[in-house]
């Protein structure tokens, strides 16, 4: 079974960047999906990224339509480690991020079989 952590979240002001990271220390999912959502308070879960690799290689990296071009995700080489990049957050990007991970295919409508705890994202105005 996989064991996620997020990592890097915190406040920033509006316009600047924050980079988070996922941490997978249980299953090798180096043959796998992994995702990004995130939910604000009162509003339902978001997808905002995803990547999936075969054969040691990313094969898709999908984005959240809101994402606009301001968020980039990638995994290490070991595959076990996904890092999402964050630039010019707005105050609407205030969420809890979580971290989300299958042995399949994960994406928008499907999101894998392990979560995160989530880390907190705060954008000040």
């Amino acid at each position: 079974q996989a064991q996620l952590a997020e990592f890097g979240g915190g406040l920033v002001q509006a316009g600047q960047s924050l980079t988070l990271s996922c941490v997978n220390s249980g299953r090798d999912l180096r043959e796998s999906g992994m995702a990004w959502f995130r939910q604000s308070s009162g509003k339902e879960r978001e997808f905002v990224a995803s990547t999936n690799w075969r054969r040691g290689r990313v094969y898709y990296t999908d984005y959240g339509d809101f994402v606009k071009g301001r968020f980039t995700t990638f995994r290490n080489n070991s595959g076990n480690t996904m890092i999402l990049q964050m630039h010019s957050l707005s105050p609407e990007d205030t969420a809890v991020y979580f971290c989300n991970a299958d042995p399949g295919v994960v994406g928008p409508t499907t999101p894998g079989r392990y979560w995160g705890q989530g880390t907190q994202v705060t954008v000040s105005s």
